[in-house]
């Protein structure tokens, strides 16, 4: 029998363990939290301290009875959970819930999953740290109360089903308040001067931008763009100055939590949710051909840009063999933490890196595959040498008025040999959109020759919606939550309603309004941005043991209790926007109109409680079913993600994700679905039988 139990959260980590740790040590797997607060209420004695009542979650009983067999006559049961908060949770539930002896548990972490770190772990374990547990149980008690108070008051006042939560309506907030930015915007008529020039003996043109005369002037209307493109016309132009300087950019950080969520977005279009689960998976380790089952990565929540000095000593050598020395910097690179860092573990890197993502391709799938090499790429190209490039600035004389051009050229490509930076605009400027990408050799007071003069009339534009990505930067900017809480606060503004997804960007629904509207004149507090942060500081005091977390929660309370009060008596009741279909109900004659469940919308009697008849959503389409020849209909995932399935389902079971469109068939005049061949627009033949195939080309193609 062994003589050790080591206990982890999931069944992969258990496998890719199993293998450093020899025969006197068993493996089990608690499959992520076994204990929680109670679902149906609020679990938390308010007149005891705040004395949590935790309870077996639902489904785990059997896990809880299999762990406690397995630790019988062990001598020593590991805890190997996460090394954050909620591992620590993890930890302690497990070994309350298991009734361990204080001497007979033992708490160990690593912040990667390979033989050296984990036998290392082992030799050293700790005891579970109760200052950490504490501000995990804060911030869930916290939250449970935010949430189970104010919850009932909307409820009543707006539609059940409705939810208030500590982070997730400060994220709300920040997507309504942007809204109203955009709907309060009035645009400002701008005009755009260019000139298209080439020199002698040259065919090849550059663009020149207008600047103004002794300073720099805006456009705002056609009379003065007119005027100056009449003096430019026949005007000499001539080089007036010339500036050519060198400079250096550094690379980008290795990736910290939220710079991957945002990078995984702009470059791969994943969700901050997948995102998180797919680098779950890569760090808790996946069978590799020729390695076993091994952890790719290592912890994927960190704020900190650390790296050990082992590690970067290791990646220098790599990058000298593989690209040459002047791609190995002089000095060993170091990146600045973010203001109120944690730097509990080192920045998201891969954990061998002679694992390249091109040599294990076949091992992974594609999800895995693609986030491993955008960790792989960021965190070498983190250790390389500067982009040395030229950049040239040319003033243009047109009599009195000045125009202005300027282009690069990459002298070295330092760490741009192996990434590139993805970076997130609000605004992309004039100069930006019309940077040269040719730029000629000059001389000062050399003529330069007219090809084409432009005035084009624009108008500025709003703020940008948020983006998954760029609502996690400024989340992080402000403060707000930890790495571990950006991905499940989108996912639960999104699941509640509150936030629709159309392709990338985020946009606030009627009832994320209502209840934001709400929130900002009743619990001004709970939506205000510094005491979102004041708090997350307060619970990094708790993990350090400065401070009570009951105390941190008692001094919350004070003033809540008080705020409740008054909202649930000054708040009146608001009725919602029925979306009323044109479905007539059999039942009573009434529009149906669309609501939302736990299972995705669908159809109900607004005569209920009297009429409780419903049906599902659908959208007719002019399909004909391939298999039985009756209509196809648009469905909807619980997720509303769109599918189409045939009227006379469960009798026939054709469904399929790619969508009808509104084109025939030039073979056989069948409707053409929209469908992704290797990640292009392709229309293809809904006859399974025709070989109708054609890609869909953009415009500019």
């Amino acid at each position: 029998m062994a003589k050790n139990l080591v206990i982890v959260e999931s069944p992969a980590k258990a496998k890719t363990i199993k293998k450093y740790l020899g025969k006197d040590y068993k493996i089990e797997a608690s499959y992520g939290h076994i204990r929680d607060l109670p679902s149906k209420n609020l679990g938390v004695d308010i007149d005891n301290g705040f004395t949590p009542k935790y309870q077996t979650i639902k489904g785990k009983k059997k896990v809880i009875d299999k762990l406690k067999e397995s630790a019988k006559g062990v001598e020593k049961v590991f805890l190997a959970t996460d090394p954050d908060r909620e591992g620590e949770a993890i930890s302690w539930h497990i070994a309350k819930a298991l009734k361990l002896k204080e001497e007979q548990q033992f708490r160990i972490t690593f912040n990667e999953i390979t033989k050296k770190a984990v036998q290392q772990a082992v030799s050293n374990p700790s005891k579970i740290n109760i200052d950490m547990f504490n501000a995990y149980q804060a911030r869930r008690v916290l939250d449970r109360i935010v949430g189970y108070k104010i919850s009932p008051i909307l409820w009543k006042k707006i539609k059940k089903g409705l939810s208030a939560g500590r982070v997730q309506s400060v994220a709300v907030k920040l997507i309504c308040d942007r809204e109203d930015e955009i709907n309060a915007f009035v645009p400002e008529e701008y005009w755009e001067i260019t000139l298209n020039l080439n020199k002698d003996g040259e065919k090849e043109t550059f663009i020149a931008k207008y600047f103004g005369q002794s300073k720099k002037i805006k456009i705002t209307n056609k009379e003065q763009a007119k005027k100056i493109v009449e003096d430019c016309k026949n005007a000499q132009l001539t080089v007036k100055e010339i500036k050519v300087s060198n400079k250096s950019r550094r690379p980008s950080p290795p990736f910290i939590t939220s710079t991957l969520q945002q990078e995984a977005s702009t470059k791969l279009g994943f969700t901050a949710k997948r995102t998180m689960q797919v680098a779950q998976s890569l760090y808790e380790g996946m069978p590799i051909e020729g390695f076993g089952s091994v952890g790719l990565i290592t912890y994927m929540r960190t704020d900190s840009t650390r790296i050990s000095p082992e590690i970067q000593l290791e990646t220098r050598k790599m990058i000298e063999k593989m690209f040459g020395s002047e791609y190995v910097p002089t000095a060993i690179p170091t990146y600045k933490n973010k203001k109120n860092s944690q730097d509990a573990h080192e920045a998201i890197r891969p954990t061998e890196l002679d694992i390249l993502p091109q040599n294990i391709k076949d091992s992974l799938k594609d999800e895995q595959i693609k986030l491993y090499k955008l960790i792989y790429d960021r965190f070498v190209a983190s250790q390389m040498s500067p982009v040395k490039y030229e950049t040239t600035s040319v003033s243009i004389k047109a009599d009195e008025h000045i125009f202005k051009a300027s282009g690069s050229n990459v002298i070295f490509n330092g760490y741009q040999a192996v990434y590139q930076v993805t970076e997130i605009k609000s605004k992309v400027t004039i100069e930006e959109e019309a940077k040269n990408k040719y730029m000629p050799s000059l001389i000062k007071d050399e003529i330069l020759h007219l090809q084409k003069i432009n005035d084009i009339q624009k108008f500025t534009q709003p703020p940008y919606r948020y983006s998954e990505a760029s609502l996690v930067k400024m989340l992080e900017e402000k403060g707000i939550g930890r790495p571990s809480t950006y991905a499940p606060t989108i996912s639960t503004i999104v699941n509640r309603g509150y936030v629709e997804r159309q392709k990338r960007t985020l946009f606030p629904t009627e009832t994320g309004i209502v209840v934001n509207n709400i929130m900002k004149k009743h619990f001004t507090k709970i939506v205000d941005y510094g005491f979102t942060t004041e708090m997350e500081d307060s619970l990094d005091n708790i993990e350090n043991g400065e401070v009570l977390w009951n105390q941190v929660i008692e001094d919350f309370y004070k003033g809540f209790s008080d705020t409740l009060i008054a909202a649930d008596k000054n708040i009146e009741k608001i009725t919602l926007q029925q979306d009323i279909t044109d479905v007539i109900c059999e039942n009573c004659g009434k529009n149906m109109i669309i609501k939302s469940g736990r299972y995705g919308k669908f159809l109900a009697c607004p005569g209920y409680p009297e009429c409780k008849n419903t049906k599902p959503y659908t959208l007719p389409t002019d399909m004909i079913c391939p298999k039985c020849s009756k209509n196809v209909l648009i469905k909807f995932t619980k997720k509303d993600k769109k599918y189409i399935g045939c009227e006379d389902y469960p009798n026939c079971d054709f469904s399929s994700w790619d969508l009808p469109t509104d084109l025939k068939c030039p073979k056989c005049n069948n409707t053409l679905l929209e469908t992704r061949i290797n990640y292009k627009k392709h229309l293809k033949c809904s006859n399974e039988t025709c070989d109708y195939l054609e890609e869909i080309k953009k415009n500019n193609e």
